[in-house]
């Protein structure tokens, strides 16, 4: 994995120039269709690296709960009543 990963940033990108050079070499108007392709499978990508990075963070700070209420005074006791 030490030599794979870096031969893998390199190689790939020269291979779709190459790819993109030889398609406008043979049929230049298909050459948007190609790029229409890899920007697609790009933004895939992007969406993929973006979503899980976001799901990785660590969850921010609860919300904090609010204050407990005071306790509210005693009711007064009834009144007598006078027979």
């Amino acid at each position: 994995m030490r030599i794979a990963k870096p031969l893998l940033l390199v190689i790939t990108p020269l291979g779709l120039i190459d790819g993109f050079y030889e398609c406008y070499r043979l049929a230049p108007g298909r050459l948007v269709l190609m790029l229409a392709m890899v920007s697609v499978v790009g933004v895939g990508f992007v969406s993929v690296i973006a979503t899980v990075r976001r799901e990785r963070e660590p969850p921010s700070a609860p919300p904090a709960a609010p204050p407990a209420a005071a306790p509210s005074p005693p009711s007064p006791p009834p009144p007598d009543e006078a027979p």
